[in-house]
């Protein structure tokens, strides 16, 4: 394949295992994984590559199962210049692309004191990925204090979304899915940089109270259901994906080396030797569980990407 791809200054691998790229620390390989060297490579690169090559693209893998299948085309694997972070103290912008770590994003905010992005330092992963699922925690989302987000569509043009464009809502973002994020801006306030530092890290106290933060997890497997969602299926107000899922069972439920964790059931975890296809095969199962007792379907917030194995076969 690699002779019906354009020529480009990033780097192209063939056969590149991704497996040890993911949080769950298992899946297949790419078929080929390219490395761009910056956004106007990624833009080349788009322009040149055939549309018939499917392209998928990779943030740091915190919320993905790449499958023991692996991936067909090319992976995109964005790194380098794609996670610089500026920070304009007098106009309270705080500018990342789209690699730079969530938990970077914050950081940079509190040193330059600005408030309103401490709760990105609870969220596993990077802004592609935060601005793409709308992340969330703590009572605040993405879309709370998104100015606007750049993107590159499969032709290689690029074009600056504002939120209200996006339609953005509860883990959904109505960009079409073949569009990459490749940075975006977000609005602090001034505030006294150590009463930040302080919220965060009672953010950072609370996550390793409740979530296995030091386990091979890709955080919560199951978005909440939304408010309408409860009332249709007659559901308790305000109830959560792991109370469903601690009522069917699902708490330490494990399929060969995949399990619900102890601490949340709602965030999985590999202890160690998991497939990719056992992961799924026990998300299916509990989502079989909760569908059964409930008649409700939770959705996947984890992403399941690449070629389909079926457990045993992997």
């Amino acid at each position: 394949m690699l002779t019906r791809l354009p020529p480009v200054r990033g780097r192209y691998t063939e056969n590149a295992p991704l497996g040890e790229t993911s949080w769950f620390r298992c899946g297949g390989r790419a078929e080929v994984l390219y490395k761009p060297a910056d956004a106007e490579d990624l833009s080349n690169f788009l322009k040149g590559c055939p549309e018939d090559i499917p392209v998928t693209v990779l943030g740091v893998c915190s919320n993905v199962i790449i499958r023991d299948g692996g991936i067909k085309g090319v992976t995109i694997k964005l790194g380098g210049s794609f996670a610089e972070i500026e920070v304009d103290t007098k106009e309270g912008i705080v500018s990342a692309g789209a690699a730079a770590l969530d938990i970077n994003v914050a950081t940079a905010a509190q040193r330059a004191g600005l408030a309103g992005l401490e709760f990105l330092s609870g969220i596993p992963g990077s802004v592609g990925g935060a601005v793409r699922m709308n992340a969330g925690a703590y009572g605040r989302e993405t879309v709370d204090v998104l100015i606007e987000a750049t993107t590159l569509d499969r032709m290689g043009q690029f074009k600056i979304y504002k939120p209200s464009e996006m339609d953005m809502s509860y883990r959904y973002n109505g960009i079409p899915e073949n569009f990459i994020f490749t940075g975006a801006k977000f609005r602090g306030v001034a505030d006294d940089s150590a009463a930040i530092e302080a919220r965060m890290n009672e953010i950072k106290e609370k996550r390793a109270a409740t979530q296995p933060v030091r386990a091979r997890t890709g955080g919560s497997t199951f978005a909440n259901p939304t408010p309408d969602e409860l009332r249709a299926h007659s559901l308790p107000e305000g109830m959560k994906a792991w109370q469903m899922i601690d009522k069917v069972g699902g708490r330490g439920l494990a399929i060969g080396g995949a399990q619900m964790s102890e601490l949340h059931c709602n965030f999985m975890l590999n202890n160690g030797n998991a497939t990719s296809a056992e992961l799924e095969a026990l998300g299916e199962e509990i989502r079989r569980r909760v569908m059964e007792q409930f008649g409700y379907s939770l959705r996947w917030e984890i992403k399941r990407i690449g070629e389909f194995v079926a457990v045993g076969n992997a």
